[in-house]
């Protein structure tokens, strides 16, 4: 049974898409000089991770609510 609509797989990329930030704005930090600067790198990293958790949680809700 497949309960994967199109909405689900939306909030998936986007939990995906947010989370590589996440990734890459740690990688950025570590190396002492991230090309967007510090602050900017910082707010990236403070956005895209509570970004990557509620698009997980929204997918996931949409996935039990379809299947039904």
């Amino acid at each position: 049974m497949n309960t994967m609509t199109p909405l689900s797989g939306l909030f998936l990329l986007g939990s995906c898409v947010a989370a590589i930030a996440a990734v890459g704005c740690v990688f950025e930090l570590s190396s002492g000089q991230p090309d967007l600067g510090m602050q900017n790198t910082s707010i990236i990293l403070g956005i895209s991770i509570p970004l990557t958790a509620l698009f997980f949680f929204a997918a996931v809700r949409d996935a039990r609510a379809n299947m039904k």
